[in-house]
C-alpha cells in the first residue's frame, strides 16, 4: 500500500549508515572492536586531543569505491572532508570529520531507487545510559564508550523514491544483501553496522511538491522501520485531513508500542556551520583504485535475483530469499554442485521449502547451525528426482536429516523406503485392490473421477508409501480402461 488515504501519498528517502570492516579507525590507528571493554581503543587522535593530525585510512575510501561501484555511482575525481560542527558528549572534537558538498560519489540507483550521494565519515563514541530505571528515562547517568568514535562510516542517501513501509524493508534488505556481499561490512543492525534513517513527507496524490518531512533516527530493524513509517504516514496523513500542518522534527518510534515520539527539531546543513577539514587533503582517487573496485565486484543480489529467475526457472519467492540471503545462495549453489544433475528449480524448492520450514519446525533451527549439508539435500532430492524414493518418504528422511544430521542414503536404505522399481510387482499390487474395491472401481469407469482417490489411497498403504503417486494413478485407469 502506497497510503492509508486515497487523498495523500507517500514520499519516503533513506539515509543509510554503514560502518566499514577496516582493521583501523578512520582517520587513527585504533583497532577497531565490538564487545570489547569500553574506552580500550582509543589515542589523542580519536579523542580529540588539541594538535593532533588525522591520516585518512586507505581501505575506507576503496571499500567506499567497491560501494560505488555496485551502486552504479559516479566518482569524483576530487572530493574534500569537512568539518560537521555541534556538541555533543559523544562526539569528543565537538566536529565530526565528513564529506559535504562533493562527496566521494553521487547518482547511481539500485533496484530502481535512484542514489542521491554517498560519501565518506566517521562514527561518533557510543552513549550508555545507566541507573536504577535501567531505560533513557529516569536514568542516573549517561557515560561515554569512544571505542567507537572515529569508525569508518558510508553515509548512502537515496532520492525520495520510495512510497510505503513495506517496500522501504524490501530495498533496504536488497541494499544490505549488496553490501555484505561486497565484504566490506557485516551490516549488523542489532550491532550498529548497518543503522538506517527515514526521510517520511506526504503530499496530495499526484502532486510533485514535497511536503514537510519528518525522519526517524537509526532504527534497528527493517521491520521496525517499516512499523515506523506505516504510523509515520497515518500520523501526518490524519493532520493533513484535520487541516493542520506537519512540523520538520525528528522522531523516535517504540517498537512495544506502536507510538512515535519527538526528539528535537530537525537541523539544517547551515547548523553545522560546515567549513573544509583543514588537516586532509583532497581525496582523489586513481584510475587504478577505479578499475581494482570495479574488477573486485561479486555477482550482486540483484542480478542472482535475475539469473535464478530467468535463466533456472526458479520462482519469484526462493529466487529472492536466496539473493537477499547470502548463506542460502551459498548452500544452493553448494547443492547444484555436489549433484549437477538435479533440476535447480527442484533444488529450490527443496531447500526454501521443505528444509525452511522443518527447521523452523525444529526449534527453528537456523541454516548455518544445521547439521543438513548442501552435498545431503542435494543427494535426497536427486533420490526423488530419480523416483528411487516418494515424496513423502523424503520428508520423512528430511526430518531425521535435521534433528540427527543423518545421511539420506543410510536412511533410506536402512528403512527399506526405496520405491518399487519392478513394474510386475506394482501391477500385481493394483490388480489386487482394482479387484478388491469393486464399488471404487465402478464409479470411476461410470465418470467419477474423484473416486480413483480411494484406489491411490489403497494402493499406497499395500505398498508401504513406497510408489509414485503418479504411476499409481497412470497404472490404475490404464487397468480400468482395459476391463
Amino acid at each position: 500500500m502506497n497510503s492509508p488515504d486515497a487523498e495523500f501519498e507517500a514520499v519516503i528517502g533513506l539515509e543509510i549508515h554503514v560502518q566499514l570492516s577496516t582493521e583501523t579507525k578512520m582517520f587513527c590507528g585504533c583497532r577497531l572492536s565490538f564487545g570489547d571493554p569500553p574506552n580500550t581503543h582509543t589515542c589523542p587522535i580519536c579523542l580529540g586531543h588539541p594538535g593532533v593530525l588525522p591520516v585518512p585510512n586507505r581501505r575506507a575510501i576503496e571499500y567506499a569505491l567497491l560501494i560505488a561501484a555496485a551502486l552504479g555511482c559516479e566518482v569524483a575525481p576530487s572530493s574534500i572532508f569537512h568539518r560537521k560542527n555541534y556538541f555533543y558528549p559523544d562526539n569528543p572534537k565537538a566536529y565530526q570529520i565528513s564529506q559535504f558538498d562533493v562527496p566521494i560519489a553521487s547518482g547511481g540507483n539500485l533496484a530502481g531507487v535512484r542514489i542521491h550521494r554517498a560519501h565518506l565519515e566517521e562514527d561518533a563514541a557510543k552513549m550508555i545510559h545507566v541507573g536504577t530505571s535501567g531505560r533513557i528515562q529516569g536514568s542516573d547517568a549517561s557515560l561515554v564508550d569512544f571505542n567507537r568514535a572515529g569508525t569508518p562510516l558510508v553515509e548512502i542517501v537515496t532520492e525520495p523514491d520510495l512510497t510505503s513501509g513495506a517496500q522501504v524493508r524490501e530495498w533496504g534488505q536488497l541494499l544490505r544483501a549488496t553490501v555484505r556481499q561486497l565484504g566490506v561490512s557485516d551490516v549488523n543492525m542489532e550491532e550498529g553496522s548497518l543503522r538506517c534513517d527515514a526521510n517520511v513527507s506526504i503530499r496530495p496524490k499526484g502532486s510533485d511538491q514535497l511536503g514537510t518531512k519528518t525522519e526517524m533516527k537509526n532504527m534497528n530493524s527493517f521491520r521496525f522501520l517499516e512499523r515506523g513509517i506505516e504510523a509515520e504516514i497515518e500520523r501526518q496523513t490524519g493532520i493533513l485531513r484535520n487541516g493542520g500542518q506537519v512540523v520538520q522534527e525528528t522522531l523516535h518510534f517504540d517498537p512495544a508500542t506502536g507510538e512515535l515520539h519527538p526528539l528535537r527539531s530537525k537541523e539544517e546543513a547551515h547548523d553545522y556551520r560546515y567549513m573544509p577539514e583543514p588537516d586532509l587533503v583532497p581525496v582523489a582517487p586513481d584510475s587504478g583504485m577505479l578499475e581494482a573496485a570495479a574488477a573486485a565486484l561479486p555477482e550482486l543480489p540483484e542480478a542472482r535475483e535475475a539469473r535464478y529467475r530467468d535463466e533456472l526457472g526458479i520462482q519469484e519467492g526462493a529466487a529472492r530469499l536466496m539473493s537477499v540471503e547470502t548463506a542460502w545462495a551459498e548452500f544452493f549453489e553448494g547443492m547444484l554442485e555436489s549433484e549437477p544433475e538435479i533440476e535447480p528449480k527442484v533444488a529450490a524448492n527443496w531447500l526454501t521449502g521443505e528444509l525452511a520450514a522443518e527447521l523452523r519446525r525444529q526449534d527453528d533451527i537456523s541454516l548455518g547451525s544445521s547439521p543438513v549439508t548442501p552435498a545431503n539435500l542435494a543427494r535426497l532430492v536427486g533420490m526423488v528426482q530419480a523416483k528411487r524414493v516418494s515424496n513423502a518418504s523424503a520428508k520423512d528422511v528430511l526430518v531425521k536429516m535435521v534433528s540427527e544430521g543423518a545421511d539420506p542414503e543410510q536412511v533410506v536404505v536402512g528403512e527399506g523406503l526405496e520405491q518399487i522399481s519392478d513394474s510386475g510387482e506394482l501391477e500385481s499390487i493394483v490388480d489386487a485392490v482394482i479387484e478388491a474395491n469393486p464399488g471404487p472401481a465402478g464409479e470411476v469407469l461410470g465418470g467419477n473421477e474423484k473416486a480413483i482417490g480411494a484406489l491411490v489411497g489403497a494402493v499406497m498403504k499395500e505398498a508401504g508409501g513406497r510408489v509414485d503417486g503418479g504411476e499409481v494413478n497412470r497404472l490404475l485407469r490404464e487397468r480400468l480402461t482395459a476391463d
